[in-house]
């Protein structure tokens, strides 16, 4: 078996020694999107002893363009994203243990899902979750590595927990009011999410080897206009979370959703939200499905579901009683 990790072993940053504590480490992947697969797929190859793969979606033919552990047949099978990168990933590799679970990630399952890990790694579409693990990052003392790609860019930082700048660090108004762009609004292609992916795995092997070489730096690329930049980030003295108040994690922060009785709907809704501009918002989901909007209300139709949005950001998910799938929703479509 040994001979699997040879090449590996090789480079003098790993080793024999580095080979074994990655055989004992155990990683968290939250989100098993276009960075999550190419993580989740590098980490197993790798021969990180057990992965765990967390994610709430199912896979569409979209996701195929870029997220690379997928196939056609995992499509017609109608199979969720965790349950295919376990089945998948199992094959790769059976010495590591691959454990996929289905879940919409929030502060009430956040602690259970992580804990026992060495390290958290972010593959994620959506700020309020990240909140969430920077929050129990601190809390349990956990490393955990950032990343986003969208469009033709992305980045990614290591947040050391009481050693570097937090999330919230360089976060400043995270219940900033606004349009967030995903992946579904702005589109993306899928160098951007390698790169970054290949950046983030990287780091988590050094961080579970003990390596010095760990960056410590918010790295931002665009692989479109070939751009490659580190900027320092510092801690700031007021920081919440690095202060200890978990607000996220104590559910200060963040959507709300309510299933509204008879009416086979939920409404999401972000107390902390500021004003959303509906003509805006119109412009980035008109290529995605049909739109229309006047000066109190946006409604949005795609698949099955119709969305009523609001300018307080709140919004109607119609069709659905299931709330997780209605955050999801929301996160996909209009930015947590």
């Amino acid at each position: 078996m040994i001979d699997r990790y040879s090449r590996q072993i090789i480079f003098r940053g790993i080793g024999e020694e580095g080979q074994k504590k990655l055989g004992k480490s155990y990683a968290v992947v939250i989100g098993c999107g276009a960075l999550g697969t190419v993580i989740a797929t590098s980490l197993v190859r790798a021969g990180v002893g057990k992965i765990k793969i967390v994610d709430r979606d199912f896979i569409e033919y979209h996701n195929l363009q870029r997220q690379v552990i997928f196939t056609e047949e995992d499509i017609k099978a109608e199979l969720p994203k965790a349950i295919a990168a376990e089945r998948h990933l199992k094959k790769v590799n059976s010495s590591v243990e691959v454990e996929g679970v289905v879940a919409d990630v929030n502060y009430a399952n956040i602690e259970g899902l992580v804990v026992g890990a060495d390290v958290i790694i972010d593959g994620l579409d959506n700020m309020e979750t990240r909140l969430l693990i920077n929050d129990v990052s601190l809390k349990h003392s956990i490393p955990w590595i950032y990343g986003g790609a969208i469009s033709s860019y992305g980045m990614t930082m290591n947040i050391i927990p009481h050693e570097t700048a937090c999330f919230r660090c360089f976060v400043v108004s995270p219940t900033q009011g606004g349009i967030a762009l995903t992946c579904d609004t702005a589109g993306v292609i899928g160098p951007a999410p390698f790169i970054i992916g290949s950046l983030q795995t990287a780091e988590a092997m050094k961080i579970l080897v003990g390596a010095e070489e760990i960056n410590r730096d918010l790295i931002m690329i665009d692989v479109w206009k070939d751009e490659f930049n580190h900027f320092k980030v510092d801690s700031r003295k007021d920081c919440p979370a690095c202060l200890g108040e978990y607000e996220f994690l104590e559910a200060r922060f963040g959507a709300r959703t309510t299933s509204l009785c008879g009416q086979n709907a939920v409404q999401v809704s972000n107390p902390e939200a500021g004003e959303v501009s509906l003509k805006r918002l119109a412009a980035h989901l008109g290529p995605l499905g049909e739109v229309s909007y006047n000066d109190f209300m946006l409604r949005f139709r795609v698949n099955n579901h119709e969305m009523v949005v609001f300018p307080d950001g709140r919004a109607i998910v119609k069709n659905t009683n299931d709330e997780a799938l209605a955050r999801g929703l929301y996160a996909k479509y209009i930015g947590m």
